[in-house]
């Protein structure tokens, strides 16, 4: 994966009723439309965990979407810091 200015690369850590909803079949399905890279997985906390990557744009719509979550979630917080997209493979996988 190239880096370049219009790439970004986030944790993100999405708090709520988001386990047990398809959170994370749900944010797959979701990232692979907007050509994302990353992972997604539950924390033992409750909470479910993301990398994603891709254009600053994609990435902006995902996190907008991470934010109501799929029908059945109900989404607290959405907490996000910047990582380096180094670590990054292609595609996109539920891991855990």
């Amino acid at each position: 994966m190239a880096v370049t200015d219009d790439r970004k690369a986030l944790l993100v850590r999405i708090t709520g009723r988001v386990q047990g909803v398809g959170f994370r079949f749900w944010t797959r399905g979701q990232a692979e439309r907007l050509s994302l890279s990353g992972w997604v997985r539950n924390e033992d906390d409750g909470s479910v965990k993301a990398l994603i990557a891709g254009p600053d744009r994609a990435v902006s719509a995902m996190l907008q979407l991470l934010r109501n979550g799929p029908p059945g979630a109900l989404v607290s917080s959405v907490e996000t810091a910047s990582t380096s997209l180094g670590e990054v493979s292609p595609g996109f996988r539920i891991t855990k």
